[in-house]
Formats: C-alpha cells, structure tokens, sequence
C-alpha cells in the first residue's frame, strides 16, 4: 500500500523535523532514564513508576515512527504566482453579507491551525477556493450550509 503524500511548506517541515530531533536527542533519554529509576524501585509488577514509564515510552515511540513517515512522504508545496488559489496561496476574503475580512494560508491538513488562520487543503473552504482568482465570488458547501465569499487578495 503506497503512502499517502502529506503536503507541507519549507517552514512545516522544518518544524516537524525539530520535533524529531527533540524526541530523539532529549524526551527519549529522559523516559529512559525513568526507566531505569523506575526498575531500581524493585517489584516490576507492582510498580506504578515503571508502568507510567513504560506508557510515556510507547508515546514517545509512537510519534517518532509518525514523524519519520511524514518526512519520507513530504511533498513540498511550490507557490504558483499565476494568480489563481492554490496550496500553499494566503488569500484576503470578505465574507458576502457580512463586513467581516478574514485571511487563510491554504496548508496541508497536517500543518492546519485553525487558530492561526492556516486552514488544511482539504477543508470545505479551500476546496471551493481552488484555481479561483481574485474578485471572484465563489461559495462554500460546508456542513453548516452554504455562504459566499469574495476573494479580496491572493498572494
């Protein structure tokens, strides 16, 4: 089964490999070492310590397997000046109906934030935005019904 590409900007990358670096170099030593701590208090099979270490362990673990598969299947997004939306454009949106403004970066789902206005490819308002330009009306079929926005910006 072929991995799925997961899409990201130079700057996601970078963060997803300071990650890596920071399990491996430091959260993994640590947990060995309450390892260690944990099975010089004696009786493994009553021991809560070694238990809780055991668990941080296999987190700890879980996320660097996760973490070395994204970086193999990265696919960098290039930004396209041709105008039109895509991965990776930030656009300016004025939400018809309404005097609200808001502006998103269009980034992989594994670099969304939602709380920084970096919204994931795959969500109902990037999808709608797609290969639109700017002054286009477009409209979003999201879950909550449909609305319209008008792109004031792309870059």
């Amino acid at each position: 089964m072929a991995n799925k590409a997961i899409y990201l900007t130079e700057e996601g990358l970078k963060e997803l490999k300071e990650e890596l670096e920071h399990l491996k170099t430091v959260k993994r030593p640590e947990v060995i070492q309450s390892l260690k701590e944990a099975r010089a208090l004696g009786d493994l099979s009553e021991n809560a310590e070694y238990d809780a270490a055991r668990n941080e362990q296999a987190v700890v673990e879980g996320r660097i397997k996760e973490l070395e598969q994204m970086i193999n299947n990265v696919e960098i997004i290039n930004i396209e000046t041709n105008g039109k939306i895509s991965l990776g454009s930030t656009v300016k949106l004025n939400y018809v109906g309404d005097d609200e403004i808001e502006e998103y970066k269009i980034v992989g789902s594994q670099e969304a934030d939602p709380f920084n206005n970096k919204i994931s490819n795959e969500s109902p308002l990037a999808i709608a935005l797609f290969n639109h330009k700017k002054d286009d009306i477009v409209t979003v079929d999201s879950p909550t019904g449909k609305y319209d926005v008008k792109v004031l910006e792309v870059n």
